[in-house]
């Protein structure tokens, strides 16, 4: 028989095992509701920190070139956020930095904080990018021919047909359904190959050529508006000659002679050349297929190989808007490290077909970094040439446009020799970069003449971080990257 005093232990033992789980259950369950409070203030900072992304992407679609909020002043730039009652809510706060010269990327960060939290911040960075007319390996409005030993890294497109007998890795495109071959005169399909199994004429469906078309083909497609590509010389012009005044280092006027050489250096200069003299045809070599403005497009070399056709005018640092405007025939290589560049060869107003001027790449052409860092657009308002006595084995890493003419090297045959070497055969040119063409393109020819292997890599940088004033293919923004910072 338990006394009185063995039950009243026996309850103070109790009570305070409950009370002990009575507090446990009281801190837990204010624990897990500052939790759900921290959650639900997070949750709603993220959302705030997102629509400071969203109210800039707007932002930019009306006003594509404000980079400062609208306050012409450098930021950060802050905002209350408020419920659809009014109430404040939150603030968000956005850092913007503008594009690089030639980029259409902008990077904005936006971190955001509630009323009822203040402690508790989300931030958000998002990359903003206008694309570029730089979509593909080669644009084309006409059709193109890609031989045996042409071997493609990147979209192609082209208003006219495509003969394709290389290898193509990527999507090779044509707005037309059938179209007749240039080459052989007969009815083709908009794409299509000779290499085995090779397509039949229509009205047989084309067969499965995966050693061709690695990535497929797709025809007819809508049309490229090449217009979209045509631009504005006139506005580049402006910008390489600020005020009117044409002048080094951003604008140069005609030679009087037969054009520059351009030559790219690494320490964000150039050195300009007067072009004297081209190199005269060898005895036999002319212009046997009738090729308008035929020419060897070379600067005259003396028996040992080296230039003596021209003269030095000078060294020049890069303008500060990357564009050199050149009112004449112009000849560019070199290396850059660390610059965005566009170099343009006009006449305005347009002198016509024959007098437009023309771009010629003899020797290598090239990038230090292929990070986006370094690029060079050459725009040719005539062709963009490989000349006569170009390197055997050539490399350019550009974007190269052909406003009214084409991209390519002219018909040489066996007679064109210089010096003794064969320069009517080339080993191989290889493109990192794209292709614009207003007229058929090409680097070879049927007979085995011109550049034996043709490797054409697409630089996918030149989407959002084209050359300065490249052509847009849209002025709405693109979400190029996003991530939570925290």
């Amino acid at each position: 028989m338990k006394t009185r005093g063995d039950i009243l232990v026996s309850v103070l033992v109790f009570a305070a095992i409950a009370m002990t789980v009575t507090i446990g259950l009281v801190n837990w369950g204010g624990t897990m509701l500052r939790s759900l409070r921290t959650a639900e203030a997070r949750e709603q900072a993220f959302q705030i920190a997102e629509t400071g992304i969203d109210y800039y992407r707007w932002h930019l679609a009306q006003s594509p070139t404000d980079y400062q909020d609208g306050t012409n002043a450098p930021g950060p730039y802050y905002h209350d956020f408020h419920d659809k009652d009014g109430n404040l809510v939150g603030s968000y706060m956005l850092t913007i930095v503008p594009p690089a010269i030639g980029s259409t990327k902008v990077t904005i960060t936006s971190t955001a904080t509630t009323t009822a939290h203040p402690e508790v911040v989300r931030s958000i960075q998002s990359v903003l990018a206008q694309p570029s007319w730089a979509q593909y390996a080669t644009v084309a409005n006409d059709n193109l021919r890609f031989g045996a030993g042409t071997s493609v890294f990147g979209p192609i497109v082209a208003n006219g047909g495509i003969r394709f007998d290389g290898i193509a890795y990527n999507v090779i495109s044509s707005a037309k359904n059938t179209y007749t071959d240039p080459d052989t005169g007969s009815t083709r399909w908009g794409v299509w190959t000779s290499v085995a199994p090779a397509d039949p004429q229509p009205n047989t469906p084309i067969v499965s050529n995966p050693g061709v078309f690695t990535a497929g083909r797709q025809f007819p497609v809508p049309a490229t508006d090449f217009n979209g590509l045509t631009l504005n010389l006139q506005q580049l012009q402006t910008a390489a000659a600020p005020g009117g005044v044409c002048s080094a280092p951003g604008c140069w006027a005609s030679s009087s002679a037969r054009g520059y050489h351009l030559v790219l250096n690494t320490n964000d200069t150039y050195t300009m050349y007067k072009v004297n003299n081209l190199h005269s045809a060898p005895s036999g070599c002319n212009n046997a297929l009738n090729q308008p403005q035929w020419g060897t497009w070379s600067i005259r070399v003396n028996s040992s190989g080296v230039i003596n056709g021209q003269s030095l005018v000078g060294t020049y640092a890069f303008p500060a808007n990357g564009i050199i405007f050149v009112t004449d025939n112009l000849w560019v290589d070199g290396q850059i490290n660390g610059a965005r560049l566009t170099i343009v060869a006009g006449i305005l107003p347009d002198p016509g077909v024959d007098l437009r001027p023309n771009i010629t790449v003899n020797n290598d052409l090239l990038y230090t970094n292929f990070d986006e860092t370094d690029v060079i657009g050459l725009i040719a308002q005539g062709n963009l040439n490989i000349g006569l006595l170009s390197d055997n084995n050539l490399v350019v890493d550009a974007a190269l446009i052909a406003e009214n003419g084409r991209v390519g090297r002219f018909y040489y045959d066996n007679d064109c020799r210089v010096n003794s070497t064969n320069f009517y055969t080339r080993n191989s040119i290889t493109l990192v970069g794209m292709i614009a063409t207003a007229l058929r393109y090409g680097f070879a020819y049927t007979d085995g003449t011109g550049y034996n292997i043709r490797d054409i890599t697409y630089d996918g940088n030149l989407l959002y971080s084209p050359p300065p004033s490249f052509p847009l293919a849209s002025t709405q923004y693109q979400t190029v990257s996003w991530k939570q910072l925290k």
